[in-house]
């Protein structure tokens, strides 16, 4: 029987989420398995994984064979580096507290590597972050200028209308006082004539 450690799919549609396991490599992707060694998200940044890396690295002893994808993670969290190291403790080429400092220095500069990419990213948000914040200032200020113009654009418009209104007036009450006093001058003609 060859044993895999590969990945077994689980989550939502358009949302996965793994749990990485040894099983038989004739048994069904999402099917039976022999034992979890732990969990792989893809949907953060950076990815999030959790490995127990000794169950791990005792299925590689044992002859388990990682599918590609699966190798990377376990690279990437120090199984198969542990692995190859113990490969040399039995060999006799170093002792095991050469290879736990070698194996700590590995994974200590590996944390800071992704400490790095993590605080990097935060910067990048906080930067888009005050880009837009500036962005959406402008874009105010625009818009409360053109409203102010619109106003006394709309203040000066009502200013000339009430001018031009009492000029129309003042023009239609000139002529109607105007025929107003010409029959009261007719009256007074009449009644001076009689």
């Amino acid at each position: 029987m060859s044993v895999k450690i590969r990945l077994q799919r689980h989550g939502k549609k358009g949302k996965p989420f793994y749990w990485i396991v040894a099983a038989d490599a004739r048994s069904k992707r999402d099917g039976k398995f022999l034992e979890k060694l732990g969990t792989y998200n893809p949907n953060t940044n950076p990815a999030t994984i959790d490995l127990n890396l000794d169950q791990a690295v005792q299925w590689l002893h044992n002859g388990a064979q990682p599918t590609d994808t699966a190798r990377a993670i376990l690279s990437y969290k120090g199984a198969l580096m542990k692995h190859h190291l113990d490969g040399g403790v039995r060999k006799g080429a170093l002792t095991q507290e050469q290879a736990d400092a070698k194996l700590a220095a590995w994974l200590e500069e590996k944390a800071g590597k992704v400490t790095a990419k993590k605080e990097g990213l935060s910067k990048a948000q906080e930067a888009a972050k005050a880009k837009a914040l500036k962005a959406e200032k402008e874009a105010n200020d625009k818009r409360a200028a053109a409203a102010a113009e619109a106003a006394k654009a709309e203040e000066a418009t009502e200013e000339v209308a009430v001018e031009e209104t009492t000029e129309a007036v003042a023009e239609v009450e000139a002529p109607v006082a105007a025929e107003e006093a010409a029959p009261a001058a007719e009256e007074a003609s009449e009644e001076t004539e009689a």
